[in-house]
């Protein structure tokens, strides 16, 4: 897809951004109306959870899919086509009338879900050429994701509050479906890079070039190190601060805000500082947890918030678009490949941070992730820097 003006390529990374904004925190905002589902349902919390992992277990599997599927029929119809799917089942969950049939609902939705960052990233990849602007660019979809991720808690609980959890799904249908006919409007359908659809070729490619796996196997440790220690932070602050839910939702909203601002200038930071820059968000994702897990008080979590969020975007942006290099007419297969290490590793930390809190407490979880950050910065600093700069 080529896209020369620069107005429509700043429209293309916002309508998708905020696609993303909404399709990550579709899954996120799931946390504070559990309860709600529970009861509703004459479930237990645990059981009303599982409509969660019904989400996440294809969101994670099916991205392996999307890619190939991008290469050969056009990016763009993919991601139409998938967020129209995200919108029509999130808007039927509003409606789910027992908790087997809300889990289906969002089983099928997280399908359609998986479609949407690693084809995205891939597109931005494709219409942006200058390794500067096509970091940005990537920078800024990322940081709109996660964005999207850590605002969820606060819509979720929010929109629950005002009146019932099924606003929540049905909120976000109606927004996906929003920008499903914008982009529908302003983009336009190309061709896919690649002749057939062939899985076994695509990542046979992938899986023969060495360079390209231990890249992306860096993913694999920033999910685990990021999302396996942010998802136990809202608990945390609840329990350190004694503030409500909603509350905590706004504070979280501080890393998805400092990912977005950091994902806009990681291309210029790193055209300045070379692959400095890996070591530099290791040690910047270090102290800020070491400040959390000691807990100097909420005037200084917030700002090591912050720093968390730059440090995840530039670590994540920086890899993606190394990776993005080195199959350029299967840019979509490599962004299924590295999402799927990003999200199976993230799964993979939320189990082992368990045992670590069980046995470490807190303290123990936030330390041993700052440490991971700063081995993740520096193994991608390694692997990275013999790539050309």
């Amino acid at each position: 897809m080529s896209v020369k003006n620069p107005q429509k390529r700043n429209l293309l990374v916002y309508l998708l951004g905020f696609l993303g904004f909404w399709v990550m925190g579709d899954n996120y905002a799931a946390s504070p109306i559990l309860v709600d589902i529970a009861s509703e349902f004459g479930v237990s919390i645990g059981t009303a959870a599982m409509t969660v992992t019904a989400y996440m277990l294809p969101f994670g599997l099916f991205t392996i899919f999307f890619g190939p599927l991008a290469d050969r029929v056009g990016k763009v119809r993919i991601i139409t086509t998938a967020a129209l799917g995200t919108a029509i089942f999130s808007s039927l969950a509003a409606g789910a009338f027992g908790i087997y049939s809300l889990g289906a609902l969002r089983a099928v939705n997280g399908a359609f879900a998986a479609a949407i960052l690693p084809v995205t990233v891939s597109l931005i990849g494709d219409v942006f050429e200058e390794p500067k602007a096509k970091m940005n660019s990537i920078g800024a979809v990322l940081g709109m994701y996660f964005l999207g991720a850590a605002a969820a808690t606060a819509i979720g609980g929010s929109l629950s509050f005002l009146g019932s959890w099924r606003y929540v799904y049905l909120t976000y249908g109606i927004a996906e479906f929003i920008l499903v006919v914008l982009i529908y409007k302003f983009l336009k359908f190309g061709e896919g890079t690649v002749d057939k659809l062939s899985f076994r070729e695509a990542y046979g490619d992938a899986i023969s070039h060495s360079t390209l796996l231990r890249t992306v196997s860096m993913l694999f440790l920033v999910g685990f190190t990021v999302f396996g220690s942010f998802t136990y932070l809202g608990d945390y602050l609840v329990e350190q601060t004694g503030y409500n839910l909603l509350s905590v939702g706004l504070i979280l909203t501080l890393f998805g805000l400092a990912a977005f601002a950091g994902g806009r200038n990681t291309g210029s930071l790193k055209k300045k500082l070379g692959s400095k820059i890996l070591i530099i968000a290791g040690v910047l994702g270090l102290v800020s947890l070491l400040i959390v897990s000691n807990w100097f008080g909420i005037y200084l979590v917030l700002p090591a918030l912050v720093g968390f969020g730059l440090a995840f975007v530039i670590l994540q942006t920086t890899i993606i678009t190394t990776a993005q290099q080195y199959l350029p007419k299967k840019s979509g297969t490599v962004m299924s490949l590295a999402s799927f290490n990003m999200f199976v590793g993230g799964a993979v930390g939320i189990f082992t941070n368990r045992i670590i809190l069980n046995q470490l407490g807190y303290q123990g979880l936030f330390t041993v992730a700052g440490i991971m950050i700063l081995t993740v910065g520096i193994l991608a600093f390694l692997v990275i820097s013999s790539h050309s700069e």
